[in-house]
């Protein structure tokens, strides 16, 4: 059995490639191949666009891929979603696709773009939110830099953001969210229907999902005597209750953690001050549910 996957290329892929190293695949990219190499004998990867994924594979070409949700609302894919992976290629979060225009535009709701220019990429998602809303908007595709086409050749814009930057870098007020979207495995119905395939996707699934569990997150062991095992504990938060098994040396025990990573710069002085010895920080790849 192999597998046929598809990575996005273009922005995503270097996060993707990074989440599947923490999964424990190691992915091999060329400049000249769209065919990386994969350390899975059962596998197959090929480099697609994000926005073709979806088509792809439906239609077969591919058994399963990674791809943004509103690439398969644009496309109307008849996938299954198998799950959603909320990264991406900065904030490890949702994006979302707005609707913009300049600052000094006089549109402050959708209403007001009635008889107006809309540019975008994602032009059948567009199309019928303003459908939707009763609004007789010419939408028309932009094949990017869609912020330049204001406000000349457009009157407003459905862009996509992650933190809204480069919005305001170009003057664009945001005056409403059309869609969110996250990273989502996808999975052609057939190859869904193969029980050897389904299993080979639901480890995919559950793999991924355990490594961006483990985004900003560490692990904490120490040592402690059983006099000051109490204080040690409420210092520590948890992913669930920390571990504690007691130690060869009589009255000692190991205690053993999950936390944020952010707090681990304050939280390491406060176990020292309440008794905790020889505290270890080890980095996490997954955390499986």
């Amino acid at each position: 059995m192999i597998l046929k996957f598809g990575l996005p290329t273009g922005s995503l892929e270097v996060a993707t490639i990074d989440l599947f190293r923490r999964a424990g695949f190691v992915i091999t990219t060329s400049s000249r191949s769209y065919f990386p190499a994969i350390d899975d004998p059962e596998m197959e990867c090929m480099l697609v666009r994000a926005q073709e994924m979806a088509r792809y594979v439906e239609d077969g070409a591919l058994d399963a891929g990674l791809t943004g949700h509103d690439w398969v609302t644009e496309n109307d894919a008849d996938v299954v979603e198998v799950a959603d992976l909320i990264y991406a290629k900065q904030s490890f979060g949702k994006v979302r696709w707005v609707l913009a225009v300049p600052e000094t535009s006089p549109v402050r709701a959708v209403q007001d773009l009635d008889g107006k220019i809309v540019a975008t990429e994602l032009v059948g998602a567009t199309r019928r939110y303003l459908e939707e809303r009763g609004v007789k908007a010419k939408v028309e595709f932009s094949w990017g830099a869609t912020e330049a086409k204001l406000p000349e050749l457009a009157d407003a814009i459905v862009e996509i953001t992650e933190t809204g930057a480069s919005l305001r870098a170009n003057n664009l007020r945001v005056v409403e969210t059309v869609l969110e979207s996250t990273t989502q495995l996808i999975a052609n119905r057939d190859a869904w229907a193969d029980k050897t395939k389904r299993r080979k996707i639901e480890d995919l699934r559950m793999l991924l999902e355990g490594a961006i569990n483990a985004l900003g997150m560490v692990g904490l062991m120490l040592n402690v005597h059983g006099d000051d095992l109490a204080q040690v504990l409420a210092v520590l938060p948890a992913l669930h209750n920390p571990t504690v098994s007691s130690l060869s040396a009589e009255g000692w025990h190991a205690v053993n953690t999950i936390l944020k990573e952010s707090t681990v710069r304050e939280i390491i002085p406060r176990l020292k001050e309440a008794g905790a010895e020889g505290i270890v920080e080890y980095p996490l790849n997954k955390i499986v549910m």
